[in-house]
């Protein structure tokens, strides 16, 4: 996966954020509700996972190293990063 390979990733889960966004949802505990959240919580941790990569390559590439080194990290590890 290259760098373009990756931005078109986060391309596509910022869409798929701003349509679940924009979807209606009642709130409550039904399990549709549920559903819709967990799907949310989920293209969140992705995005974040995917810029993590991202940043990773294009930090190896400007050290003069190999970006392909860079792998993605866990999501409990980028999640865990203090902003």
């Amino acid at each position: 996966m290259d760098n373009q390979d990756i931005l078109q990733r986060i391309q596509a889960l910022v869409q798929e954020e701003h349509d679940l966004r924009e979807q209606p949802q009642d709130a409550g505990a039904g399990a549709e509700h549920q559903d819709h959240a967990a799907r949310l919580k989920r293209v969140e941790e992705d995005l974040d996972q995917c810029w993590d990569l991202l940043r990773q390559r294009r930090a190896k590439a400007d050290a003069g190293e190999d970006p392909a080194d860079a792998d993605a990290r866990p999501i409990s590890q980028v999640e865990g990063y203090r902003q």
